[in-house]
């Protein structure tokens, strides 16, 4: 079973890794479920292991924060879902791999809900769409742009962190980093692609994909 938890207001960052470490001992344990938790944050940046110093633009803007889970730097901040997927990935077949591709399917279909076409690229975690309207690529390809994040850490093969997606967030507060050392390709939001699209609208549409992307867990435990 899994539990969804919706906070409102901004949560303070240090708080909510205090949370996450407490559940996720708890789901190794077995005294706690699953969850997914769903929140934003002030505005701030993270650092995953893979973050590059040089990457971060202007580390005075905002907070900076070392993560620890993969990946390189993302922005978090107001009108930013965040996702934070606590869930038993040895009992969903102990395939990191297969596991991020989940999310970015879980993801997916998320914003199929909105008619968006979100993409996935080899090479770059996260979710894309394509922007047509947009000067092409120096090589000939279209535009693209990032709207969803993903970076998970595991611990006794349970995960947390996870991903964000980006509904209607100041843009321009994601120029004080390369966000995930991607300095070639945008970033834009729901709201962006004129979508007039609540955080409630979007966690329904989360909630309901997720039945359908990463609900069944095997029973392999």
């Amino acid at each position: 079973m899994v539990e969804w938890i919706i906070s409102n207001g901004l949560i303070d960052y240090d708080m909510a890794l205090r949370t996450m470490e407490a559940r996720v001992a708890g789901i190794a344990a077995g005294t706690a479920n699953e969850a997914i938790w769903l929140l934003e944050h002030p505005p701030l940046y993270t650092a995953g292991t893979s973050a590059k110093p040089t990457d971060l633009i202007d580390p005075h803007r905002f907070p900076v924060y070392e993560a620890r889970r993969g990946g390189e730097y993302t922005y978090h901040g107001p009108g930013q879902r965040v996702v934070y997927v606590m869930l038993d990935v040895g009992k969903r077949g102990r395939d990191v791999r297969r596991f991020v591709q989940d999310l970015e399917h879980w993801v997916i279909a998320t914003l199929d809900t909105f008619n968006v076409k979100g993409e996935i690229r080899d090479g770059r975690v996260g979710v894309w769409v394509e922007r047509p309207e947009k000067l092409r690529q120096p090589d000939g390809t279209l535009a693209e742009d990032k709207i969803a994040a993903i970076g998970i850490r595991l611990r006794k093969w349970v995960s947390f962190h996870g991903l964000s997606i980006n509904v209607d967030p100041d843009l321009s507060h994601f120029d004080g980093i390369v966000p995930c050392g991607i300095s070639d390709h945008g970033v834009t939001s729901l709201v962006s692609l004129g979508l007039p699209v609540t955080m409630n609208d979007l966690d329904v549409a989360l909630r309901q994909a997720f039945e359908s992307t990463m609900g069944n867990v095997p029973t392999t435990a």
